[in-house]
């Protein structure tokens, strides 16, 4: 899954002015983004073709954060030009220990009255 020259250039004008050094186009960017959705490597395995992963993973986080890439993605899949469907699952195992009082458990001890 990649995008076309023809599909960037009806989205250009949403995407927002390259700031500093301009080492990786904004249509590289896209297509490392519909890369990461079809294959689902790590930011690290990205390969080289598509520039620095940190800088890619900077960029796509500055756009997520400010609304870019859910305008951009939303356009695509209103105008028909591809068929993204990006679904996240996350798994956590982390585990924190409750003291029995703080977690509802019944107290040992039972008072008359």
């Amino acid at each position: 899954m990649y995008i076309s020259r023809s599909q960037f250039k009806r989205i250009r004008h949403l995407l927002p002015k390259p700031r500093g050094s301009r080492r990786i186009s904004h249509y590289r960017l896209l297509n490392a983004l519909a890369y990461m959705a079809s294959n689902g490597c790590k930011w690290r395995a990205l390969p080289t073709r598509f520039g620095p992963w940190h800088t890619i993973y900077m960029r796509l986080y500055r756009w997520a954060h400010s609304g870019v890439l859910v305008e951009v993605l939303s356009h695509l899949q209103q105008d028909r030009l591809s068929q993204w469907c990006v679904q996240a699952l996350s798994l956590d195992s982390t585990i924190v220990k409750v003291h029995p009082d703080g977690c509802g458990a019944r107290k040992k001890t039972v008072h008359k009255p």
